[in-house]
């Protein structure tokens, strides 16, 4: 069986609640990280092909706007610069955070005469460039490689999702927060309407990213931050009546086509869990512990009808303790008896996490998660830790 075949049906079985042959894994890596293990194993380093990790995420352009970044000002390591979601934002060096400073939409009116770009023009996947979503994180990235080239480079040897924004990840980014949230409760009719233009966008982007994929995608992560550490960013009756019916028509494209799905949520958005397993929802990503939640005690409320990606706390892997990071993955692999659970970090993999440590992270993994899971020998070493 190629390679690919195989940590795809690993992935399956696992979001299927089934034991295969060993827990999955995958992850994000800050450029921080990237830097620091190329400066250790190399120039060439790839943490996926070096940890053999089973799939990797790959976004394409799903700015509103096909464009190039706009510089407005630059000096010494700050750039101000204006996306396809016509945001200015500034980038300081190093500072892990972009900050976003305006938006070209500044009262709810203005909405209406927002224009979006085909969601199914070629240039989003055949072309390179800059986008938004791939290009400013944690560092500041220009004319990346076309969506197309960067899934040839890994189909082979990976699962490969493709991955979509659900209307309100796209919606801060267009108009900012404070305006999201205040436009939520001031105008309700004018932004519905205008998240609802999102969502028929959305969908319509994932289904030409489902065709140009020509069979390559194993599966679609579906971006969508709607909470925060200590709850919802808004009522779960809100969320339900505006957001809701656009996240499930993109879980049910997807399932149409045989797509593995992962709704990746930061925060603690515990009380709509409910609603994603109603919709059906595979999988949510990624478990944030500093939000209170906790993998194995979920797997117990939710076994059989909704399973996780990630819970293992960065925190731990930043510590560089190989005792403190062994216990974190001892206590956290008990999720993944019976299947239901797939390896990977809290959020991502941050610059303060040494190479070494997420190399023992993964050497832990191997020895202690091949099926069937000796929880036994876990727990036990679990009480020495």
């Amino acid at each position: 069986m190629a390679r690919s075949e195989e940590k795809k049906l690993r992935l399956r079985k696992a979001l299927n609640h089934e034991e295969h042959d060993r827990i999955p894994v995958g992850d994000f890596f800050w450029t921080g990280f990237m830097r620091n293990a190329r400066e250790k194993w190399g120039q060439d380093f790839d943490p996926y092909r070096y940890f053999d990790l089973d799939y990797i995420v790959i976004t394409p352009n799903m700015d509103p706007h096909i464009k190039p970044f706009e510089i407005l000002e630059q000096k010494g390591e700050d750039i101000v610069i204006r996306t396809g979601f016509e945001a200015t934002i500034k980038r300081s060096g190093t500072v892990v955070m972009p900050h976003y400073e305006s938006f070209s939409i500044k009262t709810p009116e203005e909405l209406e005469s927002f224009i979006f770009d085909d969601p199914a023009d070629p240039r989003r996947f055949y072309m390179g460039g800059d986008d938004q979503i791939n290009c400013v994180g944690d560092a500041l990235l220009r004319d990346i490689p076309a969506w197309d080239e960067r899934v040839n480079a890994y189909a082979e040897d990976f699962a490969v999702f493709g991955s979509v924004c659900e209307p309100y990840e796209y919606l801060w980014r267009v108009i900012g927060t404070e305006n999201a949230m205040y436009w939520m409760m001031e105008e309700p009719e004018l932004l519905k309407n205008f998240v609802d233009r999102i969502g028929t966008f959305a969908l319509e982007f994932c289904r030409a990213q489902i065709e140009a994929g020509k069979g390559r995608l194993s599966g679609m992560y579906i971006w969508g931050d709607v909470a925060y550490k200590n709850g919802m960013l808004f009522s779960p009756e809100l969320w339900r009546k505006v957001f809701k019916p656009h996240v499930k028509a993109l879980i049910d494209l997807c399932h149409e086509h045989g797509l593995m799905i992962v709704y990746h949520g930061c925060g603690n958005a515990t009380k709509i869990y409910e609603d994603m397993v109603e919709i059906g929802l595979d999988s949510y990503n990624p478990l944030e512990v500093k939000a209170g939640l906790d993998v194995v005690k979920l797997k117990e409320n939710y076994a059989k009808r909704l399973s996780f990606v990630g819970n293992i706390d960065v925190r731990a892997l930043e510590s560089g303790d190989p005792k403190v990071i062994k216990k974190e993955l001892l206590y956290k692999m008990q999720a993944g008896k019976n299947g239901g659970w797939i390896f990977q970090s809290d959020h991502s993999v941050s610059s303060g996490v040494a190479p070494e440590s997420y190399k023992l992270a993964i050497e832990i993994l191997r020895e202690y998660g091949n099926y069937p899971l000796n929880i036994q020998r876990i727990q036990k070493e679990l009480e020495e830790l």
